[in-house]
């Protein structure tokens, strides 16, 4: 769905329009009072001052509704702003849920976060405060023109002439405003951007002790940004003045040329006492929203400005989209995988890779580092645009497929574990309903019995309810990674894709594991990447990639006769073991299992 400026106001058109309504009140007020100031002045100094009672009366009830259709006004034009930043934050993150890889290399997360948070505001005020002034300065024009012209045409003119200056003014200054706004936000950006990067690597930055150097570079990004501060500033700060002295300047035409039109007099084509009393209140309240107008147009190119760059993520393009087909009813879990060929670029990760798994059985994928393990798993859930025709889960191509579907049937749980701020329950639980039922809680336990990592957590200070911080910041790299494949055990999918879930245990947690994916073998279909042999052994089939390329095929005992890559590292990570065992090094010249398998 398109996200317009124009669409979004249209959409809360009724409340602008009630807002309108109840402003058009309020000015029809303030002129019926401006009216009945006259009558009641040009009483006090006529032959019966005792009448003036009457239009005072009259004046008062006209204050009192004044004051209610004011308030219902920024009711309704208020309330619809905030609408708008309601809708618009949703907006917002399901656009940015859509998005792939691509559009994250290109916008950092302290980026979107100025985005979503300060320019969100000013977009805010733009559909508030901006549409109920600029509304009111047109209504508050035209009621308090219709007194002036009543009043005395020569006046009226003689007041206007420094209009045409006031027009020029905020035509000038209107476009430099947008232009330092702009550049205003994107430096906000960029001091967010620096602020999310060292709180995210608080600890590296620390044990590096480059505490100095980074605050450097943050130094130079909030003086770029106070730069681009400073400009917006003296530009809005010249303008409103500017634009108070030119209206200041009508209002002295005023009271010079009005002070004579008033000695002259009614009779002599001057005017009443009523009449200049009149026309000051009625010129003064169309030189005070003309006079606003330079902070009310400052509101308008500042939310201009923002909702402009908030429109770069809602244009982005997702790279995966939804299939045209229906969701089925129900999965079996049957993979197969015919010609896959994938690119970054210009550079070939996959090449015709092809192979099958058939509904409750398990596959295990092992290759070297760059192999394209990774992105295949990526592929079969859909978290990168897989080739059509290429990928189908019971005979439907994924393609064709919803993608909520698609990854509900799908559980991947990625290499690098990414842990949520919140408690290890809730880490566990993020695909539950609700996670803190009884029924939740014991879904939560057997997950992280399984994963091993129950009594640890049953050990930290809140147990299940301790916090784990900023990205897991709390657990150690093995602990982050079992919570982790808990998470995806929770989740319970038909067919469970795990991203080397192994490479951060030792040897007697890995046992425990690969016991724990067995037993999940049997319920469901299971895709395991390693790099390590003891894991691919217990599953029922085995591909081997290098270059992107299927090169090997079979079970255990079958590649091991083939003696190609698979027995090498078999053999390989063999005499490592038994190297361990003895504690000795191994020879220098001898290749180690980090330089032929992917560990990360």
């Amino acid at each position: 769905m398109s996200v317009t400026a124009v669409g979004q106001f249209r959409r809360h058109l009724p409340a602008y329009l009630a807002g309108a309504v109840v402003l058009a009140a309020f000015q029809l007020a303030m002129n019926r009072i401006d009216w009945l100031s006259k009558s009641a002045v040009d009483r006090i100094f006529s032959d019966h001052p005792e009448e003036a009672w009457k239009p005072a009366v009259f004046m008062l009830g006209l204050a009192v509704f004044a004051f209610v259709t004011r308030v219902a006004s920024r009711l309704f034009v208020f309330n619809a702003g905030r609408d708008v930043e309601y809708e618009l934050r949703g907006l917002l993150l399901a656009r940015l849920h859509r998005l792939g890889t691509a559009f994250y290399r290109r916008m950092s997360s302290g980026e979107i976060m100025s985005r979503s948070t300060n320019d969100l505001a000013q977009v805010r005020l733009l559909y508030g405060f901006g549409v109920l002034n600029m509304v009111n300065v047109v209504f508050a024009f035209g009621s308090a023109l219709q007194v002036l012209m009543s009043i005395s045409v020569k006046l009226t003119l003689a007041t206007f002439v420094t209009f045409p200056l006031t027009v020029f003014l905020t035509r000038s200054f209107s476009k430099r405003i947008f232009e330092k706004t702009r550049a205003n936000q994107a430096a906000l950006g960029k001091l967010t951007e620096s602020l999310q990067t060292n709180l995210a690597g608080v600890r590296v930055v620390r044990s590096f002790a480059l505490e100095t150097r980074e605050l450097h570079r943050f130094q130079e990004v909030n003086r770029q940004y106070l730069e681009a501060s400073l400009a917006l500033a003296r530009v809005r700060g010249l303008f409103m003045p500017l634009l108070g002295a030119v209206s200041a300047g009508g209002v002295l035409v005023f009271f010079w040329y009005g002070g004579s039109l008033l000695l002259l007099g009614p009779a002599q084509g001057g005017i009443s006492k009523g009449d200049f009393f009149a026309f000051h209140l009625a010129l003064t309240r169309m030189y005070w929203p003309v006079f606003a107008l330079g902070f009310v147009l400052s509101i308008v190119q500042r939310g201009r400005a923002s909702f402009a760059r908030m429109k770069e993520i809602f244009d982005a393009l997702p790279e995966v989209e939804d299939g045209p087909l229906p969701a089925p009813k129900d999965s079996r879990g049957e993979i197969a995988i015919k010609g896959l060929s994938f690119e970054y670029g210009a550079r070939k990760v996959l090449d015709g890779v092809s192979f099958e798994v058939p509904a409750g059985k398990s596959i295990a994928i092992v290759g070297r580092t760059g192999s394209g393990k990774s992105t295949l798993a990526m592929l079969l859930a859909r978290l990168l645009p897989t080739p059509k025709g290429a990928v189908r889960i019971d005979g439907n191509d994924v393609c064709d497929l919803p993608l909520t579907f698609v990854r509900q049937t799908v559980g991947y749980a990625q290499q690098d574990a990414f842990l949520f701020s919140t408690t290890v329950a809730r880490n566990i639980a993020f695909s539950l309903d609700d996670p803190d039922t009884a029924e939740a809680m014991d879904t939560i336990r057997e997950a992280a019995r399984e994963a091993q990592v129950a009594e640890e957590a049953l050990s930290l200070p809140e147990q299940f309810d301790t916090v784990v911080g900023e990205r897991g910041v709390q657990l150690s790299g093995g602990q982050k990674q079992r919570v982790a494949l808990a998470r995806a055990l929770s989740w319970g999918p038909r067919i469970l894709v795990l991203d080397d879930p192994l490479s951060a245990v030792d040897a007697k947690t890995e046992a425990a594991i690969l016991q724990a994916i067995e037993r999940q073998a049997k319920k469901r279909t299971v895709v395991l990447i390693t790099h390590r042999i003891a894991a691919a052994a217990r599953c029922d089939s085995i591909v081997v990639l290098d270059q992107g390329r299927v090169v090997e095929r079979g079970t255990h005992d079958e590649l091991l006769r083939v003696q190609g890559i698979y027995a090498a590292f078999a053999e390989e990570q063999r005499m490592a073991h038994e190297l361990d065992e003895l504690d000795v090094e191994p020879p220098s010249a001898a290749p180690s299992d980090a330089d032929c398998v992917e560990v990360a």
